[in-house]
C-alpha cells in the first residue's frame, strides 16, 4: 500500500454523533424514513372461487390504491363461515382486519347455533354491504328428474336417497326450508364453500345443489347442469327463461345471497366512514359494475347505518322461518 494512504485514514461522522456534539437537532439533517403501514387482512368464510370471495376480490384491489394501504385476501373456509368469522370478531379494533360477511355468516348462523363464537351485532362494526346474488336450485345431468315438478315427484317416491350439497349457513337454511315447503327429504353433504359444492355436483358425488346463480349459469348454458328454477322473488336476467320456485308452486320461498364488509367492534368511527366512502367510489366505477352484473350480481353499496338496520331486521325474520320450518339451534 502507498505510505500516504496509510498514512490519511479519514474519519466518517454519524450524522447521529454530529448531532450530538454540536447540538443540532436531528430531524433538521435528516428526513426520518415514514413507517409503513401494516397490510390490512380481508377475511374470507369461504374457498377462492366462491361468492364472498368474488365480492372481496372485486374491491379489493382498487381500495388498496383508495387508502394507500394493502389489501391482503384471506380465505379461511370452514363449516358455515364461523372459522373466519371468529377471527375478525377477536381482531384487535385497529383497522388492520376486516371481515366479508354474507347472509349465511351473519343472520343464518345465529339462528342455527346455540353457542355462535360471535355476535354479528354485537362483535362488529358494518362498513357496508357490497353486492347481492340470488341461488339456483340445480342438479348433475344424470340425474332423472327434468324440471322442479319432476323433482319433488322423485323426492317424495324415493326419499332419502337424494343427495344434496350444503355450502354455508345459507344453503343450509335455503335447503331445510325447501324440504319443508316441499314436503320432501333430501340427504344433506356438508361443503366448506360454494366451490367445493359446485365440484361436487359437476363429479356427480352429489345430485343437486342450491347454488348461485351467477356459477352456475355457464355449466347450465354449456349442459353440465340441469337447473329446476331460481330462489329469487324474480326470474334472473341471467337465465331469463328459468321460472322461480315460487311461480312452480312454493309460494313464499325465496333466499338471496348478500355480502358485506365489516371492522370488529371499537374500530374508529372515521376508519369505517372513510372505508365505506372509498368502497363505494369503487363500486361505482363502470367497469367494476360491468362485472359484478356479468356475474349475476347486483351492486348494494350502503351505509353503514343501512347495514346495521339489515341485520337487525334479517335475524329475527329468518330465526322466525327457520323455527316455522322445525330447524333447531345445535
Amino acid at each position: 500500500m502507498h505510505p500516504v494512504t496509510r498514512a490519511y485514514r479519514p474519519v466518517f461522522w454519524s450524522s447521529t454523533l454530529i448531532a450530538l456534539l454540536f447540538g443540532a437537532p436531528l430531524a433538521a439533517m435528516a428526513q426520518a424514513p415514514v413507517e409503513q403501514k401494516r397490510p390490512i387482512r380481508l377475511l374470507v368464510p369461504s374457498a377462492p372461487g366462491g361468492p364472498s370471495d368474488f365480492a372481496a376480490r372485486l374491491v379489493s384491489n382498487r381500495l388498496s390504491e383508495a387508502i394507500g394501504q394493502s389489501i391482503i385476501v384471506d380465505n379461511r373456509q370452514s363449516v358455515n363461515g364461523i372459522v373466519a368469522s371468529e377471527i375478525a370478531a377477536k381482531a384487535p379494533p385497529d383497522g388492520n382486519t376486516l371481515l366479508i360477511g354474507n347472509i349465511g355468516t351473519m343472520v343464518m348462523n345465529t339462528g342455527l347455533y346455540k353457542k355462535l363464537p360471535y355476535d354479528p351485532q354485537r362483535d362488529f362494526m358494518p362498513i357496508g354491504q357490497l353486492v347481492s346474488a340470488g341461488t339456483a336450485l340445480i342438479a348433475n345431468p344424470k340425474f332423472t328428474p327434468n324440471n322442479f315438478k319432476e323433482f319433488v315427484a322423485y323426492a317424495r317416491k324415493d326419499p332419502d336417497r337424494i343427495t344434496i350439497a350444503v355450502a354455508g349457513a345459507n344453503g343450509a337454511v335455503a335447503t331445510e326450508v325447501l324440504k319443508y315447503m316441499a314436503g320432501i327429504k333430501l340427504v344433506n353433504v356438508p361443503y366448506k364453500g360454494s366451490s367445493p359444492s359446485e365440484i361436487a355436483v359437476l363429479s356427480n358425488e352429489v345430485s343437486t345443489a342450491l347454488l348461485s346463480i351467477p356459477t352456475v349459469t355457464p355449466h347450465v348454458r354449456q349442459g353440465r347442469m340441469k337447473i329446476y328454477g331460481v330462489t329469487t322473488a324474480k326470474r334472473s336476467f341471467l337465465l331469463p327463461e328459468v321460472p322461480t320456485i315460487q311461480e312452480q308452486g312454493l309460494a313464499g320461498y325465496e333466499f338471496g345471497n348478500w355480502h358485506g364488509m365489516l371492522a370488529p367492534k371499537g374500530t374508529s368511527l372515521a376508519l369505517i366512514r372513510r372505508l365505506n366512502t372509498e368502497t363505494n367510489k369503487v363500486l361505482a366505477q363502470k367497469d367494476l359494475v360491468d362485472i359484478a352484473l356479468s356475474r349475476g350480481n347486483e351492486i348494494i353499496a350502503n351505509s353503514p347505518e343501512d347495514f346495521a338496520a339489515v341485520l337487525a331486521r334479517d335475524i329475527p325474520r329468518y330465526k322466525k322461518i327457520m323455527a316455522s320450518a322445525g330447524i333447531e339451534a345445535q
